[in-house]
């Protein structure tokens, strides 16, 4: 790694003013609930306590404990996966093994309730183990590639999200609840989360000691290792399987907090550590003052105002800018088209004939889905007046839907050709998580927000999240793939953002969280057309710049030797990618894997060339978003589901079979 390193002396001062810092917040919250003359004696005795004294010694006390193991098991995890990984950006995190583990929780709460008789952390291993697994088999099949790794593990953390979001939602009695348990809180009631971490911790300073020789040999390379007769997949296999045990572990007992476990490992090599060992001692340590910190800051303005957010959502607003500070330093890139795994796509000689086809099944099933429908009971067909009655109130939704799955398959094709690479989707560009936040921003600092006011802020925090990654992308001259982890970047630090906001826990995270969702019940005519409007001039400027389209999937040195402006052509081609993005999540919410899987299903039927792949696109994702419109609709009646969770909960096992797949 490249950068400034501080002399060893330095390290030891930097880490003893972080532990005062800690120490010095964590008084004052202290002093603050109890003088320190009023404190209780060893061993505590609650029958002989006042309600402050109980307060102090039960809660305060060892939550200021806690901070400290939880981040040094956190730290712990991030320096294990990033050393057998050899990746400078794997964390719990970034892996998706802390949303895997938040998934099972959320899950069986509310939908198995039974299960947590057992107890959470069995849980809570099951989802963290099976994210983990289905991680490391997309790496497997791609060498353990940095890029893969992290892009899989971040669009299968966002998958696990997007489920667990929509459970949440259709149980909204569990909403406010396990809003806050998401953003990572600290609170104690007693020591038996400090105890329980503490022998996890115990256990992964052991394993580390053990694994310590073994990964130093595996840091001269898979090959180099096997030459002098290591076990190299026994080896990345333990120590992946520690990582995610501490990881869901915390995850268990706390909540999500997340990038402690990046953050740590990243800031012991920028302070000067080289070596295995020195990392896997310091990282801990690192980490343990990073959450004390973090905390300390939390009881600071609690002290103040109440606590208003909790910790873990504070952590997390240091992953984005730590992710793209890493970013330029980031080994192992893949070259153009050895991700794919997927085989040669079959070229039609009639793309036309199919392109005509596409068309009139959309205007056939639009018009199959206006006519029938559910009534109390059951389903039916609309006679010419029923038909005449209703139409006016989905005409505007077909056409919002239309419009909506076709600009984020717009986004979606162009993506894929601009890295080249497969599992590109505009959910990872950054505008998604953008707008959500300008949309939260707007609810909770706009007493009475109007439709034009949530749309005005939905839209200027996509612009600003996609000058960010523009910004990113001009100044450093990187490969296209490093575009995709910028906008995953921005898209984590998004997230952060609004998990701190959604956890004040009062009505307007409902509101936030249905809109995540995404809803066409409100839409109008007007707003309607605007959106279709806009989907048509995307599309025709995608045409227009088909050519690039083209050229782009050979590679850096190719498009060059064409004479492609590579810089101009790929600021165009991400502002053309996010404007789609931004217009579709206006109405669909953040995620929905149509930009995904409807350029994956145009070149799978034949449409090879640009220009015939991005208009099959967008018809097959207009296809799609009018079908999850409808199912949205007709579920749950007489209740509607959100119609982006409706359709990311198609896109999910979509995902999941195109990055396992061989080529």
């Amino acid at each position: 790694m490249t950068g400034m390193v501080l002399p060893r002396g330095r390290l030891g001062f930097l880490m003893t003013g972080a532990a005062l810092l800690a120490l010095i917040l964590w008084l004052l919250a202290a002093q603050g609930l109890l003088p320190l003359t009023d404190w209780p004696a060893w061993p505590f005795r609650a029958e002989a306590m006042s309600l402050d004294q109980i307060r102090l010694a039960f809660g305060l006390m060892p939550r200021g404990v806690i901070a400290l193991v939880a981040g040094a098991v956190l730290g712990l995890s991030g320096a294990l996966l990033q050393v057998v990984l050899r990746n400078p950006v794997a964390d719990p995190t970034t892996l998706g093994i802390s949303a895997g583990a938040q998934l099972a929780l959320v899950t069986a709460t509310i939908l198995a309730p039974g299960l947590l008789e057992i107890g959470r952390w069995p849980v809570a291993m099951a989802g963290a183990f099976a994210a983990t697994l289905l991680v490391m088999g997309i790496g497997a099949r791609r060498a353990f590639a940095p890029v893969t790794m992290v892009i899989a593990g971040m669009l299968v953390g966002m998958t696990a999200n997007a489920i667990a979001t929509a459970i949440t939602l259709a149980r909204g009695e569990y909403l406010l609840s396990l809003v806050i348990w998401n953003g990572g809180s600290l609170v104690q009631q007693d020591w038996s989360g400090v105890r329980a971490l503490a022998g996890v911790l115990v256990f992964g300073a052991l394993a580390s000691a053990l694994l310590a020789r073994p990964l130093r040999v595996l840091s001269l390379g898979a090959e180099g290792a096997q030459g002098l007769g290591l076990n190299v997949a026994l080896v990345r296999m333990a120590a992946v399987a520690v990582a995610a045990l501490l990881a869901a572990a915390v995850s268990a007992e706390l909540g999500l907090i997340a990038f402690v476990g990046l953050a740590a490992p990243a800031l012991a090599r920028t302070l000067g550590l080289r070596g295995i060992a020195p990392l896997l001692l310091v990282s801990p340590l690192i980490g343990a003052l990073i959450l004390s910190v973090c905390d300390g800051f939390v009881l600071a303005i609690a002290g103040q105002r109440g606590e208003m957010f909790p910790t873990g959502a504070l952590t997390g607003l240091i992953g984005g800018p730590l992710l793209i500070w890493l970013l330029p330093r980031l080994r192992g890139s893949t070259p153009p088209g050895t991700e794919a795994a997927e085989g040669p796509a079959p070229r039609s000689d009639h793309p036309g004939r199919i392109l005509a086809a596409l068309v009139l099944a959309l205007v056939a099933l639009a018009l199959v889905l206006v006519w029938i429908g559910r009534v109390p009971g059951g389903w039916t067909v609309l006679d010419g007046e029923s038909f005449a009655a209703f139409l006016p109130m989905r005409l505007p939704r077909l056409i919002a839907a239309a419009a909506a799955g076709a600009a984020l398959a717009l986004a979606g094709a162009i993506l894929q050709r601009l890295t080249a690479n497969p599992i590109a989707s505009p959910e990872v560009l950054g505008v998604s998580g953008g707008a959500a936040l300008g949309y939260a921003a707007t609810v909770f600092l706009v007493a009475a927000p109007t439709s034009v006011m949530l749309g005005a802020g939905s839209m200027a925090g996509g612009a600003l999240a996609l000058a960010l990654v523009a910004l990113f992308t001009a100044r450093r001259d990187m490969p296209a793939e490093r575009v995709l982890l910028a906008g995953i970047a921005v898209s984590a630090f998004a997230s952060a953002v609004l998990t701190a906001m959604m956890a004040v826990g009062d009505q307007r995270s409902w509101q936030v969280l249905g809109w995540l969702s995404g809803s066409s019940s409100a839409i109008g005519m007007g707003a309607a057309l605007g959106l279709a409007a806009m989907a048509v001039l995307l599309w025709g400027a995608a045409i227009g710049v088909r050519r690039w389209l083209a050229v782009l999937p050979l590679g850096q040195g190719v498009a060059g030797g064409l004479g492609l402006p590579l810089r101009q052509a790929r600021l165009a081609l991400i502002l053309l990618a996010g404007l789609a993005t931004g217009a579709a999540t206006l109405l669909v919410g953040p995620l929905s894997f149509v930009g995904l899987m409807a350029p994956h299903m145009a070149r799978r039927i034949g449409l090879a060339r640009p220009g015939h792949a991005v208009t099959g696109a967008a018809l097959i994702g207009a296809l799609m978003m009018v079908a999850a419109d409808f199912g949205a609709r007709m579920a749950g009646f007489p209740y509607e589901l959100p119609l982006g969770m409706f359709a990311s909960l198609i896109g999910a096992p979509w995902l999941i079979w195109l990055m396992m797949r061989r080529r």
